[in-house]
């Protein structure tokens, strides 16, 4: 097996596939925090931001933990069926957020907000289920299909931004015109789910798919006690998982609590967190492009690079309560394109790092462990965001 030849990709498609998917289970979450004018707007009490973030990042860390667990005591289901479930789960909640204003019929009562919550939860759910399912059957195969995975995640920040600039643009600045545009909005994000519903039950037809799934059944052990075990393949990316968890304890307490609630500008108004938020999100997909041309191979330099952006704390905080040259626009944005970029390149080279540094039959633990711990960031980051209220 060792000398066959890789089978060709004919128009890349199967590097168009695993960006679709990647950028699929990271539309819904996207979805949510880029149209939180309109429901700041329904909930003007609330720290919409703030509270979505710690519901998501919750929900999912508690489907990772859960199979962490079971793919040491069991086998789980098939890559295909995680995929359907989860990305049927998107459709769902996609479909019943946009109108829980409906359910208080616009007048801000709690009712409308836990229904809008519990869907958010259960976007959290379903991106725990397909992340770490698609990481893990990605890193059997060669690293460019990782590298499309993860710049698939960042894409649909940039085109999830784009399109609620759009409507946000095309309609009148009102209740109706506010609640029109996300309603397009998410409609539009809905058909991008349903496209990857599609594509994820062709992947297994591909030739390139086939061909190294084939090669780790042959390379599979024989006997049943020799499967994976997760604290096994913990021990070999321990520190790598350390690192996934401070690029997001940092990125997470900023974005996007900090940057929809806590900076203002007269000059953008309320197009302001929209503005931000857009610049984040492409300058992570900017630094998830570049592992393209470059990756760090030595996690020294990787971990390093992880602590280091421990700086943007004073410097953020510095936009808010510091001197008057650093409280504008210029800086805030320089700021959110750098804590972007670092994002993007860092998680990108975990990502193709550790599903390098175990054998392929521990890549399906390998890809939930990664995903756990980076989830693991997210929940410490979105609950240290509310520290910014402090003074706010």
């Amino acid at each position: 097996m060792e000398n066959q030849v890789e089978p060709n990709d004919p128009y890349h498609i199967t590097y168009m596939i695993h960006f679709l998917l990647g950028a699929g289970y990271l539309v819904p979450w996207n979805s949510f925090i880029t149209a939180v004018d309109y429901f700041q707007h329904l909930y003007p009490s609330r720290h919409v931001s703030k509270v979505f973030s710690v519901a998501y990042m919750m929900s999912a860390t508690i489907m990772l933990f859960v199979l962490t667990y079971l793919s040491s005591k069991m086998k789980l289901p098939g890559f295909k069926v995680r995929l359907n479930m989860g990305y049927g789960l998107f459709v769902l909640a996609l479909m019943v957020a946009p109108v829980t204003g409906w359910i208080d019929h616009g007048n801000g009562s709690g009712y409308g907000f836990v229904v809008l919550v519990l869907m958010v939860a259960l976007t959290g759910l379903a991106e725990g289920l397909t992340s770490g399912s698609l990481i893990g059957a990605t890193g059997k195969l060669p690293e460019r299909y990782m590298q499309a995975v993860v710049a698939g995640n960042a894409s649909a920040g940039v085109l999830v931004c784009m399109l609620r600039i759009v409507t946000k643009a095309s309609l009148p600045h009102s209740r109706n015109g506010l609640r029109t545009s996300t309603h397009i909005y998410f409609f539009t994000s809905t058909c991008i789910e349903l496209l990857c519903i599609v594509f994820s039950n062709l992947l297994h037809k591909l030739q390139i798919v086939r061909h190294y799934t084939t090669k780790e059944l042959d390379d599979q052990p024989k006997n049943d006690d020799q499967k994976p075990k997760t604290r096994h393949v913990l021990k070999k990316l321990k520190w790598l998982a350390i690192s996934v968890v401070l690029i997001y304890v940092v990125t997470l307490s900023i974005f996007p609590g900090y940057l929809s609630e806590n900076v203002k500008s007269v000059s953008f108004g309320d197009w302001y967190p929209v503005f931000l938020i857009t610049i984040f999100n492409a300058g992570d997909f900017s630094g998830k492009c570049l592992t393209a041309i470059y990756v760090v191979k030595r996690s020294k330099w990787v971990i390093w690079g992880c602590v280091g952006r421990v700086l943007f704390y004073p410097l953020f905080m510095g936009c808010v309560f510091g001197p008057k040259w650093l409280r504008n626009e210029v800086m805030v944005t320089l700021l959110t394109l750098l804590l972007g970029l670092s994002n993007g390149y860092l998680t990108s080279v975990i990502m193709i790092v550790a599903s390098k540094s175990v054998p392929v039959e521990e890549s399906n633990v390998t890809g939930i462990i990664i995903s756990l711990f980076l989830a693991i960031g997210l929940v410490i980051g979105s609950a240290l965001g509310w520290l910014w209220n402090i003074r706010a």
